[in-house]
Protein backbone atom coordinates (compact mmCIF):
# COMPACT_ATOMS: atom_id res chain seq x y z
CA UNK A 1 0.00 0.00 0.00
CA UNK A 2 1.08 3.58 -0.58
CA UNK A 3 2.37 5.94 2.11
CA UNK A 4 1.36 9.59 2.38
CA UNK A 5 1.10 12.67 4.57
CA UNK A 6 -1.04 15.77 4.70
CA UNK A 7 0.21 18.86 6.53
CA UNK A 8 -1.76 21.94 7.64
CA UNK A 9 -0.18 24.59 9.84
CA UNK A 10 2.39 27.34 9.82
CA UNK A 11 4.46 27.47 6.62
CA UNK A 12 7.16 24.82 6.56
CA UNK A 13 9.84 23.97 4.05
CA UNK A 14 9.04 20.77 2.19
CA UNK A 15 12.28 19.07 3.13
CA UNK A 16 11.34 19.46 6.81
CA UNK A 17 8.45 17.09 6.07
CA UNK A 18 9.92 14.85 3.40
CA UNK A 19 13.57 14.37 4.45
CA UNK A 20 14.41 15.54 7.96
CA UNK A 21 12.21 13.34 10.23
CA UNK A 22 13.79 10.06 11.33
CA UNK A 23 11.05 8.09 9.60
CA UNK A 24 10.45 10.64 6.86
CA UNK A 25 8.26 9.90 3.86
CA UNK A 26 11.35 9.56 1.67
CA UNK A 27 12.76 7.08 4.19
CA UNK A 28 9.46 5.19 4.11
CA UNK A 29 9.68 4.96 0.33
CA UNK A 30 12.61 2.58 0.78
CA UNK A 31 12.08 1.15 4.28
CA UNK A 32 8.39 1.33 5.21
CA UNK A 33 7.77 -0.01 8.71
CA UNK A 34 4.00 -0.41 8.65
CA UNK A 35 3.06 -0.63 4.99
CA UNK A 36 2.00 -3.78 3.17
CA UNK A 37 5.19 -3.42 1.11
CA UNK A 38 8.59 -2.42 2.49
CA UNK A 39 9.44 -0.48 -0.66
CA UNK A 40 7.23 2.14 -2.29
CA UNK A 41 9.19 2.93 -5.41
CA UNK A 42 6.55 3.31 -8.13
CA UNK A 43 6.61 7.09 -8.21
CA UNK A 44 5.67 9.92 -5.91
CA UNK A 45 3.97 13.28 -5.85
CA UNK A 46 3.86 16.48 -3.84
CA UNK A 47 1.10 19.08 -3.83
CA UNK A 48 1.20 22.38 -1.98
CA UNK A 49 -0.93 25.48 -1.63
CA UNK A 50 1.06 28.60 -2.34
CA UNK A 51 0.26 32.08 -3.64
CA UNK A 52 -1.46 30.93 -6.83
CA UNK A 53 -5.17 30.28 -7.34
CA UNK A 54 -4.60 26.52 -7.60
CA UNK A 55 -2.20 24.26 -5.70
CA UNK A 56 1.12 23.33 -7.22
CA UNK A 57 1.79 19.68 -8.06
CA UNK A 58 5.07 17.89 -8.76
CA UNK A 59 4.89 14.21 -9.74
CA UNK A 60 7.46 11.74 -10.97
CA UNK A 61 7.77 8.04 -11.73
CA UNK A 62 11.22 8.00 -10.12
CA UNK A 63 11.55 6.42 -6.65
CA UNK A 64 11.36 9.26 -4.12
CA UNK A 65 14.73 8.36 -2.57
CA UNK A 66 16.40 8.62 -6.00
CA UNK A 67 14.94 11.84 -7.40
CA UNK A 68 17.33 14.80 -7.28
CA UNK A 69 14.68 17.22 -8.55
CA UNK A 70 12.50 16.44 -5.52
CA UNK A 71 15.39 17.21 -3.18
CA UNK A 72 16.04 20.52 -4.95
CA UNK A 73 12.36 21.50 -4.87
CA UNK A 74 11.93 20.49 -1.24
CA UNK A 75 14.91 22.58 -0.18
CA UNK A 76 13.37 25.74 -1.66
CA UNK A 77 9.56 25.50 -1.54
CA UNK A 78 7.54 26.14 1.60
CA UNK A 79 3.82 26.09 2.30
CA UNK A 80 1.26 25.86 5.07
CA UNK A 81 -0.69 23.05 3.42
CA UNK A 82 1.12 20.13 1.83
CA UNK A 83 0.15 16.74 0.38
CA UNK A 84 2.84 14.16 -0.29
CA UNK A 85 2.47 10.60 -1.54
CA UNK A 86 4.78 7.69 -2.38
CA UNK A 87 3.30 4.98 -4.55
CA UNK A 88 3.29 1.20 -4.56
CA UNK A 89 1.14 0.24 -7.51
CA UNK A 90 -1.59 -2.35 -7.10
CA UNK A 91 -1.58 -3.19 -10.79
CA UNK A 92 -1.97 -0.03 -12.86
CA UNK A 93 0.91 1.37 -14.89
CA UNK A 94 3.82 3.31 -13.45
CA UNK A 95 3.33 6.67 -15.15
CA UNK A 96 3.09 10.29 -14.07
CA UNK A 97 -0.67 10.49 -14.61
CA UNK A 98 -1.11 7.66 -12.10
CA UNK A 99 0.93 9.34 -9.38
CA UNK A 100 -0.86 11.11 -6.53
CA UNK A 101 -1.97 13.71 -5.57
CA UNK A 102 -4.63 14.35 -8.19
CA UNK A 103 -5.82 17.92 -8.69
CA UNK A 104 -9.10 19.53 -9.72
CA UNK A 105 -9.29 23.30 -9.32
CA UNK A 106 -8.45 24.05 -5.67
CA UNK A 107 -8.80 20.42 -4.64
CA UNK A 108 -6.08 17.83 -4.10
CA UNK A 109 -6.78 14.12 -3.56
CA UNK A 110 -4.71 11.18 -2.29
CA UNK A 111 -5.77 7.61 -1.63
CA UNK A 112 -4.12 4.67 0.11
CA UNK A 113 -5.52 1.27 -0.73
CA UNK A 114 -7.29 -0.36 -3.62
CA UNK A 115 -10.78 -1.11 -4.89
CA UNK A 116 -10.95 -4.90 -4.96
CA UNK A 117 -12.24 -6.09 -8.32
CA UNK A 118 -11.64 -2.66 -9.86
CA UNK A 119 -11.23 -3.94 -13.42
CA UNK A 120 -14.60 -5.71 -13.33
CA UNK A 121 -16.47 -2.58 -12.27
CA UNK A 122 -14.31 0.13 -13.85
CA UNK A 123 -16.71 0.78 -16.72
CA UNK A 124 -19.74 1.17 -14.46
CA UNK A 125 -17.85 3.56 -12.19
CA UNK A 126 -16.56 5.62 -15.09
CA UNK A 127 -20.03 5.92 -16.63
CA UNK A 128 -21.28 7.47 -13.37
CA UNK A 129 -18.79 10.36 -13.51
CA UNK A 130 -20.27 13.73 -14.48
CA UNK A 131 -19.76 14.09 -18.27
CA UNK A 132 -18.29 17.56 -17.70
CA UNK A 133 -15.65 16.09 -15.36
CA UNK A 134 -14.85 12.92 -17.26
CA UNK A 135 -12.45 14.52 -19.82
CA UNK A 136 -10.18 15.58 -16.93
CA UNK A 137 -9.37 11.99 -15.93
CA UNK A 138 -5.84 11.39 -17.22
CA UNK A 139 -4.71 8.14 -15.63
CA UNK A 140 -5.97 4.61 -15.10
CA UNK A 141 -6.01 4.21 -11.32
CA UNK A 142 -8.93 3.39 -9.09
CA UNK A 143 -7.85 6.30 -6.88
CA UNK A 144 -8.33 8.94 -9.56
CA UNK A 145 -11.70 7.51 -10.57
CA UNK A 146 -12.70 7.52 -6.89
CA UNK A 147 -11.77 11.24 -6.79
CA UNK A 148 -13.95 12.09 -9.78
CA UNK A 149 -16.87 10.13 -8.38
CA UNK A 150 -16.57 12.18 -5.18
CA UNK A 151 -16.50 15.36 -7.27
CA UNK A 152 -19.58 14.14 -9.12
CA UNK A 153 -21.39 13.63 -5.81
CA UNK A 154 -20.63 17.18 -4.66
CA UNK A 155 -17.15 17.16 -3.10
CA UNK A 156 -16.75 20.90 -3.58
CA UNK A 157 -19.95 21.66 -1.65
CA UNK A 158 -19.95 18.97 1.07
CA UNK A 159 -16.77 16.85 1.14
CA UNK A 160 -17.79 14.45 3.90
CA UNK A 161 -21.14 13.55 2.35
CA UNK A 162 -19.72 13.35 -1.17
CA UNK A 163 -16.98 10.92 -0.18
CA UNK A 164 -19.45 8.81 1.79
CA UNK A 165 -21.78 8.64 -1.20
CA UNK A 166 -18.91 7.79 -3.54
CA UNK A 167 -17.89 4.91 -1.26
CA UNK A 168 -21.49 3.74 -1.03
CA UNK A 169 -21.84 3.84 -4.80
CA UNK A 170 -18.63 1.84 -5.29
CA UNK A 171 -19.74 -0.76 -2.77
CA UNK A 172 -23.10 -1.02 -4.51
CA UNK A 173 -21.44 -1.58 -7.89
CA UNK A 174 -19.07 -4.24 -6.54
CA UNK A 175 -20.29 -7.67 -7.59
CA UNK A 176 -21.98 -9.97 -5.10
CA UNK A 177 -19.83 -12.83 -6.29
CA UNK A 178 -16.77 -11.01 -4.99
CA UNK A 179 -18.48 -10.44 -1.64
CA UNK A 180 -19.62 -14.05 -1.36
CA UNK A 181 -17.03 -16.16 -3.21
CA UNK A 182 -18.27 -19.43 -1.69
CA UNK A 183 -21.97 -18.98 -2.45
CA UNK A 184 -22.79 -21.72 -5.01
CA UNK A 185 -25.77 -20.02 -6.68
CA UNK A 186 -24.09 -16.65 -7.12
CA UNK A 187 -21.05 -18.21 -8.79
CA UNK A 188 -23.27 -19.54 -11.55
CA UNK A 189 -25.00 -16.25 -12.39
CA UNK A 190 -24.01 -13.79 -15.08
CA UNK A 191 -23.27 -10.15 -14.24
CA UNK A 192 -26.54 -8.98 -15.81
CA UNK A 193 -28.77 -11.30 -13.75
CA UNK A 194 -31.66 -9.51 -12.00
CA UNK A 195 -34.56 -10.95 -9.97
CA UNK A 196 -37.74 -9.05 -9.03
CA UNK A 197 -39.59 -10.52 -6.05
CA UNK A 198 -42.23 -9.53 -3.52
CA UNK A 199 -39.70 -9.98 -0.69
CA UNK A 200 -36.03 -11.06 -0.49
CA UNK A 201 -35.33 -14.75 -0.95
CA UNK A 202 -32.29 -14.60 1.32
CA UNK A 203 -30.28 -12.42 3.66
CA UNK A 204 -27.19 -11.63 1.58
CA UNK A 205 -26.14 -8.09 2.41
CA UNK A 206 -26.12 -5.92 -0.71
CA UNK A 207 -28.03 -8.44 -2.83
CA UNK A 208 -31.43 -6.79 -2.61
CA UNK A 209 -32.60 -3.32 -3.51
CA UNK A 210 -35.96 -2.25 -2.16
CA UNK A 211 -38.40 -0.92 -4.73
CA UNK A 212 -40.42 1.99 -3.32
CA UNK A 213 -44.19 2.06 -3.49
CA UNK A 214 -45.71 3.36 -6.73
CA UNK A 215 -42.61 2.55 -8.78
CA UNK A 216 -42.32 1.09 -12.27
CA UNK A 217 -39.33 -1.28 -12.64
CA UNK A 218 -37.79 -1.67 -16.11
CA UNK A 219 -34.99 -4.21 -16.61
CA UNK A 220 -32.74 -4.10 -19.70
CA UNK A 221 -30.14 -6.80 -19.21
CA UNK A 222 -28.09 -5.65 -16.23
CA UNK A 223 -29.54 -2.16 -16.23
CA UNK A 224 -32.45 -1.45 -13.87
CA UNK A 225 -34.59 1.68 -14.13
CA UNK A 226 -36.85 2.77 -11.28
CA UNK A 227 -39.43 5.30 -12.41
CA UNK A 228 -42.35 6.83 -10.50
CA UNK A 229 -45.68 5.22 -11.36
CA UNK A 230 -48.65 7.59 -11.25
CA UNK A 231 -52.13 6.57 -12.42
CA UNK A 232 -53.37 8.76 -15.24
CA UNK A 233 -56.91 9.37 -16.46
CA UNK A 234 -57.11 8.60 -20.19
CA UNK A 235 -58.16 11.37 -22.46
CA UNK A 236 -61.77 11.61 -23.67
CA UNK A 237 -60.70 10.98 -27.27
CA UNK A 238 -58.84 7.86 -26.21
CA UNK A 239 -61.85 6.46 -24.39
CA UNK A 240 -64.14 7.12 -27.35
CA UNK A 241 -61.74 5.36 -29.73
CA UNK A 242 -61.62 2.26 -27.59
CA UNK A 243 -65.43 2.21 -27.18
CA UNK A 244 -66.05 2.58 -30.91
CA UNK A 245 -63.51 -0.12 -31.72
CA UNK A 246 -65.16 -2.55 -29.30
Amino acid sequence: MCRWLAYSGSPVRLDDLLYRPTNSLVMQSKHSRLGAETTNGDGFGVGWYGAGPTPGVFRSTEPAWHDRNLRELAAQASAGRVFAHIRATTGTAVQQTNCHPFRHGRWLWMHNGLLTGFLTMKRDLAMAVDPNLYPEIEGSTDSELFFYLALTFGLEQDPRTAVAEAVGFIEDIATLRAQYPDHPMLQGLSDDTRLVVSEPLGDLRGAWQEVPDATCVVVHGGEVELNPFVPAVPSVAGRQDRVSTA
